[in-house]
C-alpha cells in the first residue's frame, strides 16, 4: 500500500508540469490517504506535488505553505525533505527572498543525488540572477545541463533540462546577449513541445515578445504577445510576469506608452499572486515609465516603494530605483546643493555595482546641475571623468557660453532616465565604448560642455556632430520607424545642446542645419540637406520650418531670396491654442451650435486667427502669396493648417523635415497610373465616395474593404483611396488603424510593404494624426506611409461628417484627374466645399497623374 501511494505521489509530481490542475487534485487525494495510513514518505511527496501545481497555477503563497509543511514532517526520509527544499528554492526567490533561497539550496545539497543536484542548480540560477550574480547563474545552468543531457530522460529530467535552458536564456537576456538568449529559449521551446510539456512551452514562448523587441522586430513582438495572451490565459502570475518582462523591453526601446499599458495589467496580477521579485522589478519599470512620460510625482511614489522592496530582497537594482527617486526630485524641486550631493553619491553607488552606463548618465546630470548652481569646479571634475581626453585641454575658468543654456531650473534632466542593466544599451544609444563604459551620447555631450567651458565653439559643435552621427548610425540599423525614432532619442539632449549653441552664436543658416541634422538622425536619413538644394526645389514657394528649443518656438523661412529666423512665442501658448482649436472643430463636426457660432462669436475662427498671428505674423512678408512646405514641431503636428485664414485655398505640404521632402520629390510617376479604391464598413456614403473616385479616373480598380485585399493593393496601386473609419492611438501610434470589414489595418501592418502607392488618400477621421517621439519622425498612419516610400498622403486631422467627406473627395479627385498637384487640389477642394480638417503630407506640389486634357489629346 505504501509503495503504491509513493508511486502515485511521484506521478503527481511529474504531472504538475503538464497538467497542474489535475496534478493538484491527484496529490490531494494521495495526501489524504497517506495521512490516514501514516505513509510519511508518500505524504511528503504529495505535499511537494501540491506545491508544484500551485506554483504553476500562480499561487505562490499556498505553494510555499505546502513545501514548508513537507519539510517539517517528522521521520521523513532525508532525500525527500531535500527534494522539497529543492522546490522551495524557486518559490522563495519568486516571493522576494533570493538570499534565503540560496541558504535553502545549501541545506538540501548534501542529501541529494547527483541528478537531483543538477536539478537544484537550475533553481539556484534563478536566485543568483535576481541578485545580479549573472556569471554564477550561467555557470550553475551549464553544470546542470551537462548532467541532465546524460540523464535517463524521464519526463522530470526533461522538464528540468528545458527549465535550465530557459533560465540560462533569461540570464543571457539580462546581460544583453540576445543571440545566446534566443538560442537557449528556442531549444527550451523545442524540447518542451517534443516532451509534451505544454506549460513549460508556454513559458518559453512568453519570452519571445521580449526578445523580438530587443532585436528590433516590433511587429513580431506584438504578434508573439497576442499569442502568449491566449496560451497563458488561466495562469495569471505567468501572464503577468510575461507582461512585465515585455514592458521592460518596450521601455528600453523607448516605447513608454506601450510599456505602461503592459504594466497596468501586470502589477495588480503580480500583487495578487505574491510574486514579490517580479513585482518589485515591475514597479521599478513603472516608475521609469512615469518619469519618462512626465508624471514625476507618481514616479517618485512608485520608485520609493520599489527601492524599499528591492533593498529588502537584496537585489542590486535598488540603486536604479534610488536614481529614479533623485530624477523625480530634480523635476519637482529647484536645483540645490543637497540634490547635487545626492547625485554624486548615486553615481558612485552605480559605478561600484557595475552600472557604468547609468553612472555616466548621472555624472552628466550632476555636472549640468553644478553649472546651474555656479559650481564650475565640480562640473569640470565630473565631465573630466566622462571624457578625460577633452578635459586635458580645458583650463579652469568660468563658463562663457553656458548661461543662456543652463538658466532654467528644470534643466531637462528628466530626459535621461537610466534603465535596468538588460536595457541600458538600447536606451543609451548602443553599446558603451570599450574601456570605461561611457555611452557615446554621454561622452560627446561631456566633451561639448568642456569645449564650451574653454570657449572653443568649433570643438563643441564638432563633439555634438560626432555624437549625433554615432547615435544615427545605431538607430539606422532598424527598419521599424517607431523603434528607429525612439532609439534616436538617446541623442535628443545632445542635439538640443548643439541647437542651443547655434541659436546663441550663429546665424539662421547654421540654425537650419542643426535643426535638420537632428531630424535626419530621428528620421533615419544619412544627413541634413544643404540650403542650395532646398532653394532650388522651392522655385517660387517657401519652406517654413518650426523649431522648439527649451520653452520657445522659433520659425525658419527659406525662400530663393534667403533665410529668416524669428522667435514667435512660447510653445505652451501655441499648444493651448491648438487644443482649443481642435476642440472647437470637433464640436462643429458634431453640429454643436456654440462651436459653429450661432450663439455669438465663432470660437473656431477666433482660435484660428490667434494661431495665425502667433505663427506667421513675424514672417508674413516672406511667405505672402507663396505655396508653402511646412515642417511642424511640437504641438503643431496636430494642427489642421487649412483652417488658418492666411492658408485658406493656399497649397500647403506638411513634411517631417526638409530632407524627407526632397526625398519624396524624387519618387517616380508612371505614365498610366492605376487608381485603386476600397470602402470600409459603417459609413453611409463610403460606397458612393469610392464610386465617384473611380469614375474620375481612367485606369481603376475596386477592391473589397478587407485587410488582405487592401494589403495586396498596396503593392500594385499608384493611387490608393480608402474611405473608412480611422482610429488614432496617441500612446501607441503604430497601433493606429483604418477599420475594414474583417478587422483593422494597422500602421504596424504597413511596415512589411516596401512599395506603397505614390499617393495615398485616407478619407478617415484622425488618420493624419501623429505622435512625435523625436522631431523628424512623426508616428501614425500618414507618417508610416511616408516612411515606407509614399510620396504624398492626404489624411484627416479631425472628425469629418460622412457627407462632407464625400463632397470634398469628389472635388479633390476631379482635380487630381485634371493634373492638379495634391496640395493644390486639396486647397481648392477644401475651399469650394468649405470642409477643413484634411492635410497634404509629403511632396504635394507635384502632379500624380497626367492631366485629363493631355491624355485625351494623346488618344486622339
Amino acid at each position: 500500500m505504501t509503495d503504491a501511494l509513493v508511486a502515485r505521489a511521484e506521478e503527481a509530481v511529474l504531472q504538475s508540469g503538464i497538467d497542474p490542475a489535475r496534478a493538484l487534485e491527484s496529490a490531494r487525494a494521495v495526501h489524504a490517504e497517506a495521512e490516514e495510513t501514516d505513509a510519511v514518505e508518500a505524504a511528503v511527496i504529495a505535499l511537494r506535488a501540491m506545491a508544484l501545481a500551485c506554483r504553476e497555477l500562480g499561487d505562490l503563497e499556498t505553494a510555499e505553505r505546502h513545501l514548508r509543511r513537507a519539510i517539517a514532517t517528522s521521520d521523513a526520509p532525508a532525500d525527500r525533505l531535500a527534494q522539497a527544499r529543492l522546490s522551495l528554492v524557486t518559490v522563495r526567490t519568486q516571493r522576494g527572498h533570493p538570499l534565503q533561497a540560496l541558504r535553502v539550496a545549501a541545506m538540501a545539497w548534501a542529501y541529494l543525488s547527483p541528478l537531483d543536484r543538477a536539478k537544484l542548480d537550475t533553481q539556484r540560477a534563478v536566485a543568483l540572477a535576481h541578485l545580479g550574480r549573472h556569471q554564477e547563474a550561467v555557470a550553475s545552468c551549464d553544470r546542470a545541463l551537462a548532467v541532465l543531457a546524460e540523464a535517463p530522460g524521464t519526463i522530470d529530467d526533461q522538464r528540468f533540462r528545458a527549465g535550465g535552458l530557459l533560465n540560462r536564456g533569461l540570464v543571457h537576456a539580462y546581460q544583453g546577449r540576445w543571440r545566446q538568449a534566443t538560442r537557449d529559449i528556442a531549444a527550451c521551446l523545442e524540447l518542451s513541445q517534443r516532451a509534451g510539456l505544454a506549460h513549460l512551452a508556454r513559458l518559453a514562448a512568453a519570452n519571445l515578445p521580449f526578445l523580438a523587441v530587443r532585436q528590433g522586430d516590433i511587429p513580431a513582438a506584438f504578434t508573439h504577445y497576442r499569442a502568449c495572451e491566449d496560451t497563458l490565459f488561466g495562469f495569471p502570475e505567468r501572464l503577468a510576469t510575461m507582461r512585465a518582462d515585455f514592458a521592460g523591453a518596450l521601455l528600453a526601446a523607448h516605447l513608454p506608452g506601450e510599456a505602461r499599458a503592459m504594466l497596468s495589467l501586470a502589477v495588480p496580477e503580480l500583487e495578487a499572486s505574491g510574486a514579490q521579485v517580479a513585482l518589485a522589478e515591475a514597479r521599478l519599470r513603472l516608475a521609469q515609465v512615469e518619469l519618462v512620460t512626465g508624471d514625476a510625482r507618481q514616479a517618485l511614489a512608485v520608485a520609493r516603494r520599489a527601492e524599499a522592496e528591492l533593498t529588502a530582497q537584496g537585489c542590486d537594482s535598488w540603486r536604479l530605483a534610488a536614481e529614479v527617486v533623485l530624477r523625480a526630485r530634480l523635476a519637482l524641486e529647484p536645483p540645490s546643493a543637497e540634490l547635487l550631493e545626492r547625485l554624486l553619491a548615486c553615481a558612485h553607488d552605480l559605478t561600484s555595482s557595475s552600472y557604468t552606463a547609468e553612472a555616466a548618465a548621472v555624472r552628466l546630470a550632476a555636472a549640468e546641475l553644478a553649472l546651474t548652481l555656479g559650481d564650475t569646479a565640480t562640473a569640470t571634475a565630473q565631465l573630466s571623468l566622462l571624457d578625460p581626453e577633452a578635459a586635458a585641454h580645458c583650463p579652469a575658468q568660468e563658463p562663457r557660453h553656458l548661461a543662456p543654456l543652463l538658466d532654467a531650473p528644470a534643466l531637462s534632466l528628466r530626459h535621461l532616465i537610466p534603465l535596468a542593466s538588460a536595457q541600458q544599451a538600447a536606451y543609451l544609444g548602443g553599446e558603451p565604448e570599450a574601456g570605461d563604459g561611457v555611452p557615446s551620447p554621454v561622452r560627446w555631450h561631456a566633451a561639448a560642455l568642456l569645449a564650451t567651458l574653454r570657449d572653443d565653439s568649433a570643438a563643441a559643435f564638432a563633439a555634438v556632430h560626432r555624437g549625433l552621427r554615432e547615435v544615427g548610425s545605431d538607430a539606422s540599423r532598424f527598419d521599424d520607424p517607431s523603434l528607429r525614432a525612439h532609439m534616436a532619442r538617446a541623442g535628443q539632449r545632445l542635439a538640443s545642446y548643439g541647437l542651443g549653441l547655434a541659436i546663441d552664436t550663429c546665424g539662421p543658416e547654421v540654425v537650419f542645419a542643426w535643426a535638420e541634422r537632428w531630424r535626419a538622425v530621428a528620421g533615419g536619413r544619412p544627413d541634413a540637406p544643404g540650403l542650395t538644394a532646398v532653394r532650388a526645389a522651392l522655385a517660387g514657394g517657401a519652406l517654413v520650418e518650426f523649431v522648439c528649443h527649451d520653452d520657445a518656438l522659433l520659425v525658419l523661412v527659406i525662400t530663393a531670396a534667403g533665410v529668416t529666423l524669428r522667435r514667435v512665442c512660447d510653445t505652451a501658448t501655441v499648444s493651448e491654442a491648438v487644443i482649443r482649436l481642435r476642440y472647437g472643430l470637433r464640436r462643429a463636426s458634431l453640429g454643436d451650435a456654440v462651436a459653429t457660432g450661432e450663439r455669438g462669436p465663432d470660437p473656431v475662427r477666433a482660435e484660428a486667427v490667434l494661431l495665425e498671428r502667433l505663427l506667421f505674423e513675424q514672417v508674413a512678408a516672406e511667405i505672402e502669396g507663396r505655396p508653402l512646405v511646412i515642417v511642424p514641431a511640437g504641438p503643431l503636428h496636430t494642427l489642421p493648417w487649412s483652417v488658418l485664414p492666411c492658408l485658406h485655398a493656399r497649397p500647403v505640404s506638411v513634411v517631417p523635415s526638409a530632407a524627407a521632402w526632397l526625398a519624396a520629390r524624387e519618387r517616380t510617376r508612371r505614365a498610366e497610373p492605376l487608381v485603386i479604391a476600397a470602402a470600409g464598413p459603417g459609413l453611409r456614403h463610403a460606397t458612393t465616395e469610392v464610386e465617384r473616385v473611380l469614375a474620375a479616373h481612367r485606369r481603376t480598380e475596386l477592391v473589397r474593404g478587407r485587410v488582405a485585399d487592401v494589403a495586396d493593393a498596396l503593392g500594385r496601386a499608384d493611387v490608393l483611396h480608402l474611405a473608412a473609419h480611422g482610429t488614432f492611438h496617441s500612446r501607441s501610434p503604430l497601433l493606429s488603424s483604418i477599420e475594414l470589414e474583417d478587422g483593422p489595418l494597422m500602421a504596424y501592418d504597413l511596415l512589411t510593404h516596401d512599395s506603397p502607392p505614390r499617393l495615398v488618400v485616407l478619407s478617415a477621421c484622425d488618420s493624419g494624426m501623429a505622435r512625435v517621439p523625436a522631431e523628424g519622425a512623426p508616428l501614425g498612419l500618414a507618417g508610416t506611409f511616408l516612411a515606407r516610400g509614399a510620396a504624398c498622403v492626404v489624411a484627416g486631422l479631425i472628425p469629418v461628417p460622412d457627407d462632407e467627406a464625400l463632397a470634398l473627395m469628389t472635388l479633390f479627385h476631379d482635380l487630381i484627374a485634371a493634373g492638379e498637384p495634391p496640395a493644390a487640389a486639396l486647397a481648392t477642394a477644401s475651399s469650394k466645399s468649405e470642409v477643413p480638417g484634411f492635410a497634404c503630407f509629403g511632396a504635394g506640389e507635384h502632379p500624380v497623374l497626367v492631366s485629363r486634357s493631355r491624355r485625351d489629346a494623346k488618344d486622339r
